[in-house]
């Protein structure tokens, strides 16, 4: 069902990220699953680099965010072997390499609850952080993590 909806939005997912320090993409306990912060990368890569205001745009911020989160569900259907398993997404952190005086966070994580919210419908809103930061690895734009409940 899951594999049908985002077919029918157009969207494939990648191929899952593996993580590049000493972490879990994806850590599932006691029925929650933690999906450790997705870059935005195509083909493996961060291909956007900068702060949101100064070398990158609103719209280009927000389709990172959405690179994010098809990231981190494609770490996802890897863990739990099928994303028709989760339950609910409880919670989304994001953060934005924001540059001085760039305070529209929100409006960046608003794509990637938009797009949780038309995979998963109701069961896709969520509780959110949106956080200007300084500085992100590889110099990206957006990193993004999120929680999930699902069934065994």
């Amino acid at each position: 069902m899951i594999a049908q909806k985002l077919a029918s939005l157009g969207l494939t997912l990648p191929e899952p990220a593996k993580p590049s320090f000493n972490y879990a993409a994806v850590t599932l306990h006691n029925g929650i699953a933690y999906v450790s912060g997705q870059m935005p990368k195509v083909d493996g890569e961060v291909r956007v680099f900068g702060k949101v205001g100064a070398e990158v745009s609103l719209e280009t911020a927000r389709e990172e965010a959405r690179i994010c989160i098809l990231q981190g569900l494609a770490c996802l259907a890897e863990a739990l072997g099928d994303l028709n398993r989760v339950d609910r997404i409880l919670k989304v952190n994001g953060y934005v390499a924001s540059a001085p005086g760039f305070n529209a966070q929100p409006k960046v994580l608003d794509a990637a609850s938009d797009l949780l919210v038309a995979i998963f419908g109701d069961a896709g809103r969520h509780a959110r952080a949106a956080v200007g930061v300084a500085e992100l690895p590889r110099n990206a734009a957006v990193e993004i993590e999120f929680i999930a409940s699902y069934t065994d």
